[in-house]
């Protein structure tokens, strides 16, 4: 745990989650973030003889998705950071792997989300749908790359044309909602590169050959308000996993 620790003080702890870990689970034998942080904290000194330390939840990843996550070590630190998280103050951004090419290199996404408990699913509706929710974020396009002739099936086409290639976006989440930039993206026609849920059989076959066995999507940015002191923070992490490397590669 502690090579994941970006940042600790009294207030919070600033962690960068593994693809594949639940943020928290109550399914037993699971790993989760919110487990391996308190057992972590439970060690510290100031800790000994007084029971399961506190950690606050303000926001979390899905299971497939790494990056960056505040936690709150005190009960007032977790209020005013999960109302920076709902007014906006608190800003996320990510990286996100996809499958083809926006047609714009920059715009705004907005969508209405129903969810589906029973699937597990966020599902695009229309506004007047029960229980939808607005959905809005701000993507740009980074880079994109084709993936080689050599990875493909026989009878594809060749290695440049335009369904081979994947696309690095920068996003900003202006609203949270479950599962909300996958579901976007794959309704905007660019899945995400890994995604078994919300992906298209394209996506998930170049994710297949590019190795990626997680939604490729990472929290890499995160922005708030110190609890405390007040002061503007701001933690910044490259993805780890492999899909995002040839993105950060000199001379690709």
């Amino acid at each position: 745990m502690l090579k994941n620790i970006i940042a600790e003080d009294k207030h919070i702890i600033v962690v960068y989650k593994p693809a594949g870990i639940a943020t928290q689970t109550a399914r037993v034998g699971q790993q989760d973030m919110v487990s391996e942080l308190k057992n972590y904290l439970a060690k510290k000194p100031e800790y000994k003889g007084k029971g399961e330390p506190y950690l606050g939840i303000v926001h979390r990843l899905d299971q497939p998705v790494s990056g960056l996550l505040v936690f709150a070590r005190t009960k007032q630190a977790a209020a005013r950071l999960s109302k920076q998280a709902a007014d906006g103050r608190m800003q996320k951004f990510y990286y996100a792997v996809v499958c083809g090419r926006p047609d714009k290199e920059q715009g705004r996404l907005e969508d209405y989300l129903y969810k589906d408990s029973r699937m597990n699913q966020s599902l695009i509706v229309d506004e007047t749908f029960p229980g939808a929710k607005k959905a809005v974020l701000h993507y740009k396009l980074v880079k994109t790359l084709v993936m080689l002739e050599e990875n493909l099936s026989p009878g594809e086409n060749g290695g440049f044309s335009g369904e081979n290639e994947i696309s690095l976006l920068e996003i900003r989440l202006v609203t949270g909602r479950h599962h909300q930039i996958r579901a976007q993206m794959s309704h905007a026609g660019i899945p995400l590169l890994g995604d078994s849920k919300y992906g298209s059989p394209r996506s998930k076959e170049l994710g297949y050959k590019a190795g990626c066995k997680s939604a490729a999507l990472c929290a890499f940015r995160l922005i708030f308000d110190h609890p405390a002191a007040g002061e503007r923070m701001t933690f910044e992490k490259q993805p780890e996993g492999e899909i995002f490397l040839p993105f950060f590669t000199r001379g690709i």
